[in-house]
């Protein structure tokens, strides 16, 4: 700890208007400078850049005594960066700068600093501490500062020390409120990149109408046709074609509008252009010599696939490829794939369900585990009533089609003890399938029905498969039984391909985006606009909310607009996001904590007897087993570090901030649900906290169970294809006899074309990638609070995760728990904390929960 020296005499040109001091009444910092505070100052940014040094000054506000004539806290005098120590990791240097801070002898404890950049570069300001007598205060900061000729004021900056906003202390009172209302800024004008203003729109970006009537998409939000989140405003002139629509470039770029502390940080930026090249030249590139051969669009047979994983990388890009690659891809992207695919030799990994055993994904026990502990598990639900209803017909399946194989169980005796399951794709995809069909396409839409073994192993019973009929409320359906051998097996093995299309789309456009990137927007835009950096919550939910308007920006502009990677190679092409937006329309918040989910699908029971509150219908259910632990670990931390600031329900109904962030959610953020009943009151803090952990949840673990395993499943597109293009033959037609020649070969042609099925595996690889500078669930940086019963209260939940890590790993030995490994023999890793790993972490199919959604 360093002391404070004491500085004799002063030489001010000014003074403070005491008696014997030469000050100018209208200075606001008083020269009558007795202490010197010391501090440091850690800048990251892009090499190449030089360090702002003295052209970046720091001030100190005092959290414990007022200047009069401001109403705001006392003001040091200006501190400048000097002595920076650099050190250098990949593409990004670390400057740490000391500096010295003259303030009055009755300043009182810094609460707040204002930094200004006179620098012609901005840089990422990490963290701020200073020392006082017997304390250091810190300043997690973790920002972009643009320089003060852009921005036209400086930067404000608030100490680790939390408020309720009745608990402020009087010096910091006004600049808490002013912060809060510059960042709402007024609902106008376009932003720019140094601007840090938070306000709503609807999703009016996603299609370029200037370009021609198949480049316009609809309006999402705002209506009741197709409601759906709000997203983050940027202004951007209407479209010519449209004038409800946002104005887009002539092509894809990196460059949107997200507020500067959402943006990235100089190691997260590099860590994603990386990941993203590295997996465009090595498909992308790869695949140039593929594609120009006349008879490239698809490959001829399972080892021509396979070939995609263990064969050398092209030399380059060739013409045809590099101007398809125009089309998809940012120029500085595309330019920086062109340079490194001339150098390219790499192989690339293989996707780990055909690691150890290269036909197990056609296995029917693991192709029904992957309902379980796959990358999609949150879909599958226990069968309430036989036959299947729907909202446009009754299915097809007969009893007779299962009865024989339930084990010696009747239809009735199963029903009864939940035994039977459905992976239902059949009512929300049945009024799009006819206008996906017209794109080329072959999509039906599907209902799978599972019998629970004895061993809690699911088998699959039957597959209907449907297109609508000739009138509106009639469809056309085809009923698929099990079969080992022969034509059966392989028109089973079809069938299942087809089922696993539409699970593909459901996974990327509704479990994926929609449940964890979308829905959590809303939340981020709301706590910034409502909570100040001070109030608890905001601290507490800060790490979770990290980069995620920035990556649901660049998917904006590159994967779910129109003709992007999400349209170019789903099934549903472009009306997929019309479709995320209808089961938007059946999304309850409340539902989405763990135990109402299980409770809803039927797959677990309530029992206040445990911790969670629920129990599972079957302990082998890897998605549910693992995440209830974590689920309660985060309840239990939440709670704790609710109970430190709040002591008792009033204390939450009369926080006014937490009340105008909760309205502003309910009735702005998701405005298009605002009328719905099932919304919380927010008036306890059983509420409170029960509202925290689902989105804490949503954002950590469940987002990583649904994201990171997507390469270990999905990047070896037999086992999840994401479109077919072919129908199941019919007996006596000329495709049928096609089908017979070359059953194989018929699947294989069923897939998506070279180009589309090399693109998608290549998202799957940058999406699956943990960057080296993640963090994970239960892990922060140091010193994120100074108060110490906080501390010890994360602590506790930091370990309870280490010992969930050690259950997960027993639960994954345990060879009576089938579902956790199956015949790919990949055990469930997708909800292991990671918290206890402290060695250098990131990559492919790495362990770990992040704290938030950043891919």
């Amino acid at each position: 700890m360093q002391e404070l020296q004491t500085q004799g005499s002063h030489s001010s040109p000014q003074g403070c208007g005491r008696v014997g001091c030469r000050t100018r009444p209208v200075s606001r910092v008083c020269r009558c400078i007795k202490h010197c505070v010391k501090g440091k100052v850690v800048i990251t940014q892009n090499q190449g850049q030089s360090g702002p040094g003295k052209s970046a000054s720091v001030q100190l506000y005092s959290s414990t005594k007022v200047d009069p004539s401001t109403g705001e806290g006392k003001l040091s005098r200006r501190a400048y960066l000097r002595h920076g120590k650099s050190k250098k990791k990949d593409s990004v240097k670390t400057t740490v700068y000391k500096m010295k801070l003259w303030v009055e002898a009755d300043f009182g404890t810094p609460g707040a600093l204002l930094i200004a950049n006179r620098h012609k570069h901005k840089f990422f300001l990490e963290s701020v501490t200073v020392e006082i007598p017997n304390q250091q205060i810190h300043f997690d900061c973790s920002s972009w500062v643009y320089p003060v000729d852009k921005t036209k004021s400086e930067r404000l900056f608030f100490s680790n020390t939390s408020y309720l906003p009745g608990q402020t202390p009087p010096a910091l009172v006004e600049l808490r409120k002013s912060e809060l209302v510059s960042l709402r800024g007024d609902g106008t004008g376009e932003r720019k990149e140094w601007d840090r203003i938070y306000d709503y729109d609807f999703y009016n970006d996603l299609g370029h109408p200037d370009k021609g009537w198949q480049h316009a998409r609809p309006i999402l939000g705002g209506s009741r046709w197709h409601p759906y989140p709000s997203r983050g405003r940027t202004g951007r002139p209407s479209s010519n074609a449209d004038p409800l629509a946002e104005s887009r470039g002539e092509s894809m770029k990196l460059d949107i509008y997200v507020p500067s502390d959402e943006q990235f940080s100089p190691a997260k930026l590099s860590a994603f252009l990386s990941n993203s090249i590295e997996a465009t030249v090595h498909f992308l590139a790869s695949e140039a010599k593929a594609l120009l051969r006349d008879d490239s669009s698809d490959f001829r047979s399972f080892d021509d696939l396979r070939e995609l994983f263990s064969g050398k990388r092209s030399q380059a890009v060739e013409e045809k490829v590099a101007e398809k690659l125009k089309k998809l891809v940012p120029y500085d992207l595309f330019k920086e794939v062109t340079n490194r695919s001339k150098e390219d030799t790499t192989k690339f990994p293989l996707p780990q369900i055909i690691a150890e055993n290269d036909i197990a994904w056609m296995d029917d026990m693991e192709f029904a585990r992957q309902m379980l502990a796959g990358i999609n598990p949150t879909r599958i639900q226990c069968l309430q009533e036989f036959p299947p209803k729907g909202k446009h017909s009754v299915s097809t399946i007969k009893a007779s089609d299962i009865e024989n194989n339930l084990d010696g169980l009747s239809l009735i005796q199963a029903m009864e003890q939940w035994r039977i399951f459905i992976l239902d794709h059949h009512d929300y995809l049945m009024p799009f399938v006819s206008r996906i069909n017209a794109n080329g396409v072959c999509a039906y839409a599907s209902r799978t029905l599972l019998f629970l073994r004895s061993n809690a192993t699911l088998k699959p019973l039957v597959i209907e498969l449907s297109l609508p009929g000739f009138s509106r409320r009639t469809t056309s359906s085809r009923v698929f039984l099990p079969a080992s051998q022969g034509t059966g097996a392989a028109l089973w093995q079809f069938a299942k391909a087809h089922v696993t299309a539409n699970d593909s789309a459901h996974h990327q456009l509704v479990s994926h985006w929609l449940h964890t990137h979308a829905v959590v927007e809303p939340f981020i835009i709301a706590s910034r606009r409502q909570l100040s950096v001070m109030h608890p919550i905001h601290r507490l939910l800060h790490p979770h909310f990290k980069d995620t308007m920035h990556i649901n920006a660049l998917a904006r502009n590159l994967l779910i607009n129109a003709g992007g990677i999400l349209e170019q190679t789903l099934f549903t092409g472009e009306i997929s996001m019309e479709l995320s937006s209808e089961l938007y329309k059946e999304w309850r918040f409340n539902e989405q904590a763990l135990p109402a989910d299980l409770l809803k699908r039927r797959l677990a029971l309530q029992n206040p007897a445990h911790p969670s509150g629920v129990e599972l219908l079957f302990p082998d259910y890897p998605y549910g087993a693992d995440g209830l632990e974590i689920w309660q670990a985060i309840k239990t931390w939440v709670t704790d570090f609710c109970t430190v600031f709040y002591k008792d329900d009033d204390s939450v109904r009369y926080d006014v901030e937490i009340q105008a962030w909760w309205s502003e959610i309910r009735n702005i953020g998701h405005g298009d649900k605002a009328h719905e009943q099932w919304w919380f009151n927010m008036t306890t803090i059983s509420e409170l906290v029960e509202t925290l952990t689902t989105l804490i949840w949503i954002a950590s673990a469940l987002h990583a169970s649904v994201n990171y395993g997507q390469h270990a499943y999905a990047g070896y597109p037999p086992n999840r294809p994401v479109q077919c293009q072919r129908f199941i033959p019919r007996e006596g037609t000329p495709l049928f006899a096609e089908f017979l020649r070359d059953p194989d070969k018929f699947y294989v042609d069923m897939l998506p074309g070279r180009f589309q099925m090399t693109l998608g595996i290549a998202l799957t690889e940058v999406l699956s990638r943990h960057t080296s500078d993640e963090v994970y669930l239960g892990c922060r940086p140091l010193n994120w609070t100074d108060n110490k019963e906080v501390k010890q209260k994360f602590k506790k939940f930091n370990d309870a995760l280490q010992e969930i890590e050690k259950k997960i790993v027993q639960r994954n030995r345990n060879p009576e728990l089938k579902n956790r490994c199956g015949p790919a023999k990949m055990p469930y890793k997708f909800l292991y904390p990671g918290t206890s790993n402290t060695r250098a972490r990131g990559g492919l199919g790495a362990e770990g929960i992040p704290n938030s959604i950043s891919l």
